[in-house]
């Protein structure tokens, strides 16, 4: 292994495929000592290497050597019978190598075609590049549920409940949903002319909106009618983490001194384990090891709590909600900030996934993804496969149950506090 990355979803690693030619030859025996199939060993080969090179447990050579037998015997008779054509053959196969290699509890580690690789890394890095606009079609129009804040969109006004009536002069009313989400997502730089009626004032209005590259945001305000307690719903982490949850907590302060803050993790899958560290950085001392990845016994890459201005720090009580879907670095955020005593873990227990995944990009545009190394709080512990145990086990609570219970626990603290005075 060459060393750890840790940037969002830790590195991009390209990764040369030969160029492809078509298959020559009628059967089986003739496809076999063609160019085509020369090349699906040496793409084979590839991805078998960055297993070999980055993945966190040791691959086996003869592991390989059984796969390329299973190739020759099975698969590649049983795709090409099937009129596959030479990229499915290469990707199917290729999917069955990651899978032939990994480890059995490792359901991370894939691959994945042009396509779906392309969605998957918009997906984890909280990366799109489109309109910024999403919502609902009705007869009348394409009504907006969503505007994203760091879109052009929103730039020139637009806003949730606002109806879009035309698209590049196409009326929504003659078109599928499927054709509006189209229109909604076209290449970045493109231009679109969009006629709307403002949500509030019924006003028709029209727009030139630029597609643009953006991080989603993820961190909302969740109200908690409790004055002075805030809650931050966090949906999954990305590059922007750090800077909405710097955002909304000089916004609380605004409004006087934050008694106690709830940061909802649940079903947040994660994310870049920088964003986590980013964040750590308003509740821990500055310096201090926030945690480490290691595959096997390669060198550490370990994480420290950013520098953060005492001003922008919270030392108040903390609680963070977690549950099943709470994976990668929102275990990881919320385990240290646990195995520290900086806050309580409340809901049911995560899901065991404090992994270092890695995004290995390859020349035709598919990918692998891989397992790179496991997380470790700084005594070494390693985190488990079974999950965080929260401090207070929750279940079975609706929406605003829990945010009451996370809300009284914290005035519990506070009266604590203010009594030991």
């Amino acid at each position: 292994m060459t060393g750890l990355t840790l940037t969002s979803l830790c590195g991009r690693t390209v990764v040369p495929v030969r160029a492809q030619s078509q298959l020559g030859g009628t059967g089986a025996s003739d496809a076999k000592s063609s160019e085509t199939y020369q090349e699906y060993l040496a793409f084979f080969r590839e991805v078998f290497d960055i297993m070999r090179e980055n993945y966190y447990k040791d691959i086996d050579e003869e592991d390989y050597d059984r796969f390329l037998q299973t190739f020759d015997q099975k698969i590649f008779a049983q795709l090409k019978g099937e009129g596959k054509s030479n990229d499915f053959v290469r990707w199917r196969s290729a999917a069955f190598l990651v899978d032939f290699l990994k480890e059995d509890d490792d359901i991370f580690s894939a691959f994945y075609p042009p396509k779906p690789a392309k969605e998957y890394e918009e997906t984890a890095l909280g990366k799109r590049i489109d309109l910024g606009l999403e919502g609902e079609l009705l007869p009348v129009g394409f009504r907006l549920t969503f505007v994203e804040p760091r879109s052009n969109a929103y730039q020139l006004g637009m806003r949730e409940n606002d109806l879009l009536v035309m698209i590049d002069q196409a009326e929504v009313s003659g078109l599928s949903e499927e054709e509006v989400r189209d229109r909604l997502r076209p290449l970045e730089d493109t231009v679109v002319s969009l006629v709307y009626l403002d949500g509030q004032t019924r006003e028709s209005r029209g727009v030139d909106v630029v597609s643009e590259e953006y991080f989603k945001q993820a961190v909302f305000d969740v109200p908690i009618p409790v004055p002075g307690i805030y809650c931050l719903k966090i949906e999954r982490f990305n590059r922007k983490t750090f800077e909405d949850v710097f955002r909304f907590l000089t916004f609380y302060r605004q409004h006087g001194p934050i008694k106690g803050l709830i940061i909802d993790l649940r079903g947040n899958p994660g994310g870049p384990p920088l964003a986590a560290r980013e964040i750590s950085s308003f509740f821990l001392p500055a310096g201090e090891e926030f945690a480490y990845f290691q595959r096997n016994n390669k060198p550490k890459a370990e994480l420290d709590v950013p520098e953060l201005p005492q001003e922008h720090h919270y030392d108040g009580p903390l609680a963070i909600l977690i549950d099943e879907g709470s994976g990668s670095a929102s275990e990881l955020f919320s385990g240290v900030m646990q195995q520290r005593r900086r806050a309580v873990l409340l809901g049911e227990n995560s899901a065991g996934q404090v992994f270092l995944k890695s995004m290995f990009p390859l020349e035709d545009e598919s990918m692998l993804l891989l397992v790179t190394a496991r997380g470790h709080y700084p005594d070494g512990q390693v985190f488990s496969f079974q999950g965080l145990t929260p401090d207070r086990h929750v279940a079975s609570m609706n929406q605003d149950d829990i945010l009451k219970y996370a809300a009284t626990y914290i005035l519990y603290v506070n009266q604590k506090d203010n009594a030991s005075l």
